[in-house]
């Protein structure tokens, strides 16, 4: 289905980048730096830039966290309480002989104390690392082993899980518990160790800290990605990502000082350490943080109560509300004046419905653990066209490329690949050097010697310069001589009334190559059957083509998905074939 662009928004408030092409045009990473807060000695620190620069100044006094728990109680920091409590934190692991580059690991949901403990574990020049809190113990083990992390800070009820893997863990020396005075030792292969008081070390920490002075390359965070083979790897960010992380939530996600701002991620996703902790509080901005899992009307009543002005959450979500409208109907949302989705490639169905039901458009934008920050993008002042992943941030060149590094012409489906510098990219894999080297690669073309990173995915580009998603790398289908992306017969797929999402994988076959099998979970009111199987294959086959239709349907309660609301093509495919799905770790539950 064509689906028409969608014409840039008559905004409430002019966007701050009014005209895209310009700023592309004459855009210097070097003279953006002049956004960011340098030390007189020419370094800096990610932590001051998110918080302290606003010490001495109006935003000092300003909510900087609404934070509303699982019951719906709520917690209101401004910026001073932020700077005092993340100093107080970087004094405890001070007082704990932590240094510039030890590895200090939240275990944590979403509570005020982790987003204190990752920001003041970077004013010290540690490395902060968050682990979800749904992880079980084989992922607790395969990153804090790893990554030698000596801190841990966790709950009193997930301290239950760790201990079952106390005894390979032995570079961890010390545990701090947010909930308790402290709680049962346990022995570990490094000693006994005796879990510590956060409230108690805290009590105790001066509220004055003068933040590490931290060159640009210098670690600030690492998080974890797994893959279908072997162990997560540890991806490395440092402290100049601030430049990017600051400019793009300024001129993507259109974050200004008086908007109320909700990013639905969680800081164990990459979306919720730099657009939910780093680059928002750099801008200035008041935070919503929700300690609860999803809920429409949970959601909406935060929407409607906090006036939240700036909404950026995952398509899964955005699915999920489009399944039940009646919902949406009881509460104003008025108040929100922009919208953007990351996670996965967001249906153009989604878009239209968001134009439809909020009066925005919602943009959609593209980016990996690797890359740091948003490196694609539907920007505010931008013509949507939906379906699309948008145009490249300025200071960033992205292109499609051949198997040997070549720039293919428009609207030919290649590598999605950006050049191979820019200043929020991943510094190294930790402990993984030849890991980092399979990310790039070196070709000369009619341009001379190009750098490439690869971004695994495959894509094409349009006339106008929009660029579009296509697949991972391994998920394209071939059928019957025909490449088919994923994507497309997706979204074509959600855009039938029964259905509320959609996996596709292709299957092997021995006439075809492969056949495109769909994995459906049907809106409310529907029943799979043969009947329906059959017209959705019809539906399919009018808006695409004949060879791209699903020839297999199968119903689903639910499908796999990655927190951050990506569907698990790969477990759909593994499953089928009766594989081993490999690290599912950073996968919710289904």
């Amino acid at each position: 289905m064509n689906y028409p662009t969608i014409k840039k928004s008559e905004h409430k408030i002019t966007p701050n980048l009014p005209d895209y092409e310009e700023a592309y045009s004459n855009f210097d990473w070097e003279e953006m730096k002049k956004e960011i807060h340098y030390f007189e000695d020419g370094t800096l620190n990610a932590a001051y830039n998110a918080l302290d620069k606003h010490k001495g100044t109006e935003t000092e006094n300003k909510t900087a966290l609404i934070f509303i728990d699982t019951n719906n109680k709520e917690q209101t920091f401004n910026y001073g309480d932020l700077i005092k409590q993340t100093n107080q934190f970087a004094n405890t692991l001070k007082s704990l002989e932590i240094k510039k580059g030890d590895r200090v690991f939240m275990f944590l949901p979403r509570i005020p104390e982790l987003y204190i403990s990752f920001l003041g574990t970077l004013k010290l020049g540690a490395i902060a690392g968050n682990l979800f809190a749904a992880f079980g113990k084989e992922a607790l083990e395969d990153r804090l082993k790893d990554s030698k992390a000596k801190v841990l800070i966790t709950t009193s009820e997930l301290l239950e899980r760790v201990n079952e893997v106390k005894d390979q863990l032995p570079h961890l020396k010390k545990i701090i518990v947010t909930d308790a005075a402290g709680s049962t030792p346990f022995k570990g292969t490094g000693g006994s160790i005796e879990p510590l008081s956060y409230h108690n070390l805290m009590s105790k920490a001066s509220e004055e800290f003068e933040c590490a002075h931290l060159d640009e390359d210098s670690p600030s965070y690492m998080l974890y990605t797994s893959g279908t083979t072997g162990k997560p790897k540890g991806v490395i960010h440092a402290h100049g990502d601030i430049v990017q992380q600051h400019l793009t939530s300024k001129w993507i996600l259109d974050i200004k000082p008086e908007d109320i701002y909700w990013c639905t991620a969680d800081p164990g996703w990459v979306t919720g350490v730099v657009y939910g902790i780093i680059g928002p509080w750099s801008n200035g901005t008041t935070q919503i943080v929700h300690g609860g899992r999803f809920d429409p009307d949970t959601w909406y009543s935060i929407i409607e109560k906090h006036k939240v002005s700036i909404w950026y959450t995952a398509p899964t979500a955005i699915r999920m509300l489009m399944t039940k409208p009646e919902i949406l109907e009881k509460y104003d949302m008025s108040s929100i004046r922009y919208m953007a989705s990351v996670g996965e490639p967001l249906n153009p169905e989604a878009i239209v419905w968001g134009k439809k039901h909020l009066n925005l458009p919602i943009h959609d934008n593209y980016w990996q653990t690797e890359t740091g920050s948003i490196v694609i993008a539907n920007y505010p002042s931008m013509d949507i066209k939906p379906g699309s992943m948008g145009k490249p941030f300025p200071g960033i060149e992205a292109a499609i490329i051949d198997p040997k590094g070549i720039e293919l012409e428009p609207e030919q489906e290649g590598d999605i690949a950006l050049k191979s510098i820019w200043p929020s990219r991943m510094k190294m894999i930790w402990g993984n050097e030849e890991k980092f080297k399979s990310y790039f690669r070196e070709a000369k073309g009619p341009q001379g010697i190009q750098h490439w990173y690869l971004t695994g995915d495959k894509g094409k580009k349009d006339t106008d310069g929009y660029f579009w998603f296509i697949g991972r790398d391994d998920d394209v289908i071939k059928t019957a001589g025909e490449r088919v992306g994923p994507f497309e017969v997706e979204s074509a797929l959600v855009a039938h009334p029964a259905i509320a999402e959609a996996g596709v994988i292709g299957k092997p076959d021995e006439m075809r190559g492969a056949i495109i099998k769909a994995f459906i979970k049907l809106n409310p009111g529907f029943e799979g059957s043969d009947t329906l199987k059959e017209e959705i294959q019809q539906f399919t086959k009018k808006q695409l083509a004949g060879h791209a239709y699903p020839r297999e349907i199968e119903f689903r309660e639910k499908l796999p998905k990655t927190r951050s609301g990506k569907i698990m093509r790969r477990v759909l495919k593994q499953e089928e074939l009766g594989e081993d799905v490999g690290d599912i770790s950073t996968m919710e539950e289904y």
